[in-house]
């Protein structure tokens, strides 16, 4: 999410191979002459093909037809980014990743992503110290954005308090989803450092009254 996660240096622990599950692709049953790469059968997700089966492929960061060449006209470039955009959006709420702690009895949530998340968690913790019923939404993927958790959690919550290390970006897509049933308070931080978790302790005790 940010240039600070991406030079951490902690443990990881990867799980034995019979621990991790896997969603296996759907292959093609189409022939190599039939076969296109990027082709659908109308569920927006190409079939794949076994390597070493004599299927070919091209791939390009360009945008490109359904055999993948590069193809920059109008048309093609519609179709694909929408393909693209439709898949995911379609299975928003199975991909949409966040961890939740504490929402079950909270009156403010706060919703953070990246190395914020450390920084508002510290302040999530020294709020519930002074009797503030804090709950946790930590944005594991930021797109797709969870609207249906946020809206959920909009009929309970008096607010959303939204960390961010710039000047306010994933705050409109929690207020967007919120629709008015539950306040929306930004804590922007324009960079240089992390905020501090008394700055993000301030606003919850603002959005709590």
């Amino acid at each position: 999410m940010d240039e600070v996660v991406g030079h951490m240096t902690e443990k990881v622990v990867i799980p034995p191979a019979e621990q991790i599950e896997i969603t296996p692709r759907r292959h093609t049953r189409k022939s190599v002459e039939q076969y296109l790469p990027y082709g659908t059968n109308g569920d927006l997700v190409p079939e794949m093909a076994h390597a070493g089966e004599g299927y070919k492929f091209h791939m390009t960061g360009l945008t490109h037809d359904e055999r993948g060449y590069p193809n920059m006209t109008p048309p093609v470039q519609d179709e694909l980014v929408r393909r693209l955009q439709n898949k995911v959006r379609n299975a928003a709420d199975r991909i949409a990743l966040f961890e939740e702690k504490d929402l079950e009895d909270a009156d403010v949530v706060v919703v953070s992503y990246g190395i914020t998340s450390r920084v508002a968690q510290r302040a999530i913790d020294l709020a519930r110290k002074r009797g503030l019923r804090t709950g946790k939404l930590r944005l594991i993927t930021a797109w797709p954005f969870p609207e249906n958790k946020i809206r959920e959690l909009a009929a309970k919550v008096k607010a959303f308090v939204v960390p961010e290390l710039n000047l306010g970006q994933m705050v409109h897509e929690v207020e967007r989803a919120a629709n008015g049933q539950a306040k929306t308070f930004a804590v922007p931080h324009a960079g240089g450092s992390v905020h501090r978790p008394e700055d993000i302790l301030r606003v919850i005790q603002e959005a709590s009254r």
